[in-house]
């Protein structure tokens, strides 16, 4: 098999070299050749490594984790929960705005796209890179969740002071690949319409991340979008 070469944010491509040439990283790539053939995929190639090349390995302050992209027409561009300007905003998304303007008093923009967070040092990584159009969790089982969790090991090994954002079950599970003694763990129910009330609202996830990042001496997220 030949060497692949994702188009990925230089700091991300040396870290990961030994993912994108493992046999399983060979396997996906054959996989998505083929689902493109037969199918619509999000988010468009492009946009697959969006999160990597909006936040670099060594600008990463926060992890906030999600399972899969938006599987609707438009809505996924590669940063998880996110959505591109003129997009409406899904249903997680709104209850995330609604949170953050209980805990820091921001109001709820206009636009869903949180590109201004990933260039802040906030990572919004999906478990689960890609999906078949209206088909949820399509792609899962497929590699992408060894490679993402090779992206949380190197972060839990090579860094300090991350402060990952686990909000619902699945995200929560992923706290057995992240060293709890150097790293910093929030938690929370996932911010679903299903669940959003059973722990998610009033966690207040904004405003403690950015007290742990002053403890560090690190610049603040500004949250506010608009």
């Amino acid at each position: 098999m030949t060497q692949i070469s994702p188009k990925i944010e230089k700091s991300w491509k040396e870290i990961l070299a030994d993912e994108f040439n493992a046999d399983y990283f060979m396997l996906l790539k054959e996989f998505l050749v083929k689902e493109k053939q037969k199918y619509r995929v999000y988010p468009p190639g492009p946009l697959i490594f969006n999160a990597f090349n909006c936040t670099s390995f060594h600008q990463v302050k926060v992890v906030l984790l999600g399972q899969d992209p938006y599987h609707g027409r438009g809505q996924a561009h590669g940063l998880c929960f996110s959505v591109p300007d003129g997009i409406p905003q899904p249903p997680s998304l709104v209850n995330i705005f609604r949170e953050l303007n209980s805990d820091l008093g921001i109001r709820a923009p206009v636009s869903g796209n949180l590109e201004k967070w990933a260039r802040q040092g906030v990572l919004l990584l999906n478990a689960t890179l890609t999906v078949r159009a209206n088909q949820p969790g399509s792609h899962q089982g497929k590699g992408w969740e060894i490679f993402t969790d090779a992206v949380i090991k190197n972060i839990s090994q090579k860094r300090a002071g991350i402060v990952f954002l686990l909000w619902g079950k699945y995200a929560q599970a992923k706290e057995a690949l992240i060293d709890t003694k150097k790293h910093y763990i929030l938690r929370a129910a996932h911010p679903s319409p299903y669940s959003a009330t059973n722990g998610f609202f009033g966690c207040g996830h904004f405003s403690k991340t950015n007290e742990i990042l002053q403890r560090h001496g690190l610049e603040n997220i500004d949250w506010a979008l608009q």
